[in-house]
């Protein structure tokens, strides 16, 4: 038997993810910020490492949150929880079913952040 996610897991996901995804650019930002303050003698060298954050947490950005579908939700928290975006606390009202699949990603899966 295939399992389906339910409507309120997918209603909740829906405004979970919002909120993460707000708080994952809010973030960013806050990186950004940081090297773009940075005192250096050498501009290629700090427009380099800003291109390289923003590469990676679009990478990021991508495995989270492009093309939310029933059939990624359990995968898009996972990564999330990985992220550190979402915890326990976020998870909780989920049924026990959504919640072993999270589990079950946040155990196996290769980590977005290497």
């Amino acid at each position: 038997m295939t399992y389906r996610v339910p409507e309120s897991d997918w209603k909740k996901f829906r405004k979970l993810r919002e909120k993460a995804l707000e708080k994952f650019c809010a973030q960013i930002l806050s990186e950004v910020a940081v090297l773009a303050g940075r005192k250096t003698s050498n501009a290629h060298e700090s427009y380099g490492d800003l291109y390289g954050l923003i590469h990676d947490r679009d990478k990021e950005i991508q495995l989270a949150f492009d093309d939310p579908r029933r059939s990624e939700m359990d995968r898009q928290l996972g990564v999330m929880r990985q992220l550190g975006l979402i915890d326990d606390s976020d998870l909780e009202s989920f049924t026990d079913e959504t919640l072993a699949a999270v589990d079950y990603y946040v155990r196996y899966a290769r980590s977005p952040r290497k």
